[in-house]
């Protein structure tokens, strides 16, 4: 599922990282370093001195290109001809990384299941797991909004139209936090040994599932994607394991980052929680806003395919490019104070989701979701409050909160 180049950490000795950097710093009187804690916790004062000294960034530690201009991102993002994906790793080969015609061929297999239709058919159901998670959280002063709600809400949705058992959701949880990590760019030897065990225990899992689907087929997508590899030319059967794989990572990763993220940046913001509590017919408005403020996913990578020049940099083929979408959801250009969180903000065309052919496929459903679980959550603890700062996960790619812990009264 490798999105961005990477590196080991491992491998690199605190001399090598500094003399880097201060290539770096003297090129351009800006760094990128993702292995920071500051950067990590929040980057976007960063992508702000970026943006303002060297837009488009030539990032010594990766021998990449970080791009912090909205413009720029989005050109990047929908350019098929100049910049493509890296679909050089077969072991985690699936949509998000594969290019045409074959992109094309694997999302067309999924893309049924999450259409604003298909979608809205599932809303009872989820105001159901919605109601019964928040139940579990009545009585209690505090609680963990990520294990109480933002985690176990994504993942049971998902694993219910897979057709694989919620009850081992506590395998989802360490498979999915574990995997998720293969997107990053930079990883420590243990993070790397830790992902290759999560996919050999996972593709085994999906092995066992699969072998009872065909002989007890199912109205899942778990066999509706067994059929398609039965007709031989549309999946084979490594991709269904990959793409089983993506679509429970994926679709619990950017949800849970969503609520846990947005929940944050109301409590840190009481004015616009009020004025939401006050005016819930603000609620898509909001949560297309809190996508904005703290994107869930901060970076897309690319592999330059054609020679391209952006702002006088000339990139040449093979060359590594970073779209930073949490800098370019703060573009000062395009966003009116941008560092400001405002659910009632009128033009808000966010790439939280990204843009062109890999727009995320499951973003109807991600709003779904939000909606539902904001609304009964803003509704249910009128008095919920941050009774501890949280830490972000050890994470530049995803970005979200370990834990999130509010009180009640």
């Amino acid at each position: 599922m490798s999105a961005v180049p990477r590196i080991v950490k491992n491998a690199l000795k605190p001399a090598v990282v500094g003399a880097l950097l201060t290539w770096e710093r003297m090129e351009s009187g800006v760094i990128y370093n993702p292995t920071s804690h500051s950067t990590r916790n929040y980057p976007y004062d960063t992508y702000d001195r970026m943006r303002d000294k060297d837009p488009v960034h030539r990032m010594r530690l990766m021998n990449a290109w970080v791009l912090t201009r909205y413009e720029d991102v989005d050109m990047v993002l929908r350019d098929q001809r100049h910049f493509f994906k890296d679909d050089s790793d077969e072991r985690y080969r699936s949509m998000l990384n594969s290019n045409p015609p074959d992109h094309t061929r694997l999302r067309s297999l999924v893309s049924k299941a999450f259409t604003p239709r298909s979608v809205s058919q599932l809303q009872p159901r989820i105001e159901l797991m919605v109601d019964e998670l928040l139940q579990d959280l009545e009585g209690k002063d505090r609680f963990d909004l990520i294990e109480g709600l933002a985690f176990p809400l994504p993942v049971t949705v998902i694993a219910e139209m897979l057709g694989v058992p919620a009850e081992d959701m506590d395998k989802f949880k360490d498979w999915s936090n574990d995997l998720a990590l293969t997107i990053e760019p930079i990883l420590t030897d243990e993070q790397s040994r830790r992902i290759q065990q999560a996919t050999d225990e996972i593709f085994e899992y999906f092995e066992g599932i699969i072998e009872q689907r065909r002989h007890e087929p199912r109205d899942d997508m778990m066999t509706a994607l067994i059929n398609a590899e039965e007709e031989g030319d549309r999946l084979t059967h490594h991709e269904l394991l990959s793409t089983l794989m993506l679509l429970l990572v994926a679709g619990n990763e950017t949800t849970r980052n969503l609520i846990g993220n947005g929940t944050l940046a109301l409590l840190n913001n009481p004015d616009q929680l009020k004025k939401l509590r006050d005016n819930p017919d603000l609620l898509d408005s909001a949560i297309n806003e809190l996508l904005r403020y703290d994107s869930p996913v901060q970076l897309d990578g690319r592999i330059v395919l054609e020679e391209v020049e952006i702002d006088g940099n000339r990139i040449h083929p093979g060359q590594r490019v970073l779209c930073a979408i949490g800098a370019a959801n703060r573009d000062p250009a395009v966003f009116t104070d941008p560092g400001v969180l405002d659910i009632g903000r009128r033009e808000n065309s966010h790439i939280a989701f990204g843009r062109g052919i890999h727009y995320c496929l499951g973003s109807p459903l991600a709003m779904l979701e939000g909606r539902i679980a904001f609304s009964a959550l803003l509704d249910r603890f009128p008095s919920m409050k941050l009774i501890a700062e949280p830490e972000f996960r050890e994470q530049v790619v995803l970005r979200g909160v370990e834990e999130l812990w509010v009180g009640v009264e």
